[in-house]
């Protein structure tokens, strides 16, 4: 066996996989799109949408959080190997017993790192922006509860709040053991150590910082149009509308704050 080779496969990088050209193209159409929203165009918001939906960028998602056997090139990727002094897996009961962040720490944690993903670098979508999609959109921003069932961009560009440590080989909540992940990276890496899987630890990379918002204008516009209807209404009917309190949210599979699959 070449073991040059063998070296240059273990050596250290930055992500799991490289992101296609495809991830990056899928994140402009859905910034078009939130733009075609805000402008009241939805048809053309409806056409974009359908667009970022690409089975290229579903692929590369899968390739790291699907089945190894529907993804036989997955071993280019998830390259693990013995790490010495690996923190061992721990039962339940010695684990932190908080295991997700904060509202206050998650903000935090988007302030220090932005929205791109601290290991691959592609823009991230928080899960509440896609759900307010997926609400007017339901036919062009679909998100059912199977991975083919969910549109492709909104799944890669998926914001996770992720351990670096992971909370089941003794991973705490503090802010300096949280950072942001795609949701390929996140579900990719498992429970495995940055060792395990050859990974520069990112928290000692330069944070990407070029504006991207996460599509999060359409939540600022929606909230300040609650505001405006609000302030219209008569004292006596704002009032109600304030004593009810936000509406109950609906049923949801895959929205918690940090996703972690094999370490609960």
């Amino acid at each position: 066996m070449d073991t040059s080779i063998d070296a240059s496969f273990l050596a250290p990088r930055r992500c799991l996989r490289e992101p296609v050209t495809e991830l990056w193209d899928a994140a402009a159409v859905l910034d078009r799109a939130t733009n075609a929203h805000l402008s009241g165009n939805r048809e053309q918001a409806e056409v974009l949408l359908r667009e970022a939906n690409q089975p290229v960028v579903r692929s590369w998602t899968e390739s790291l959080w699907g089945s190894a056997r529907a993804n036989p090139d997955q071993w280019r990727y998830l390259r693990r190997r013995p790490a010495a002094d690996a923190p061992p897996y721990l039962p339940k009961p010695d684990r932190v017993p908080v295991r997700m962040p904060s509202a206050a720490e998650r903000t935090e944690v988007l302030a220090r790192y932005g929205r791109h993903c601290v290991f691959c670098g592609i823009p991230l979508i928080r899960a509440e922006v896609r759900s307010m999609f997926h609400r007017l959109y339901p036919e062009a921003a679909p998100w059912g509860t199977t991975n083919p069932s969910q549109h492709a961009g909104f799944q890669a560009l998926w914001l996770q709040f992720d351990h670096v440590l992971p909370h089941c080989r003794g991973g705490d909540n503090s802010i300096s053991n949280i950072v942001v992940t795609c949701a390929g990276c996140n579900f990719g890496r498992m429970s495995s150590t940055l060792e395990e899987l050859g990974l520069i630890d990112p928290r000692t990379m330069p944070v990407s910082n070029n504006g991207w918002d996460g599509l999060e204008r359409v939540l600022a516009v929606r909230t300040a149009n609650a505001a405006t209807t609000l302030n219209s209404l008569p004292p006596t009917a704002a009032c109600a509308v304030m004593a009810s309190g936000p509406a109950a949210p609906g049923p949801s599979t895959l929205d918690g704050a940090v996703h972690e699959p094999g370490a609960a």
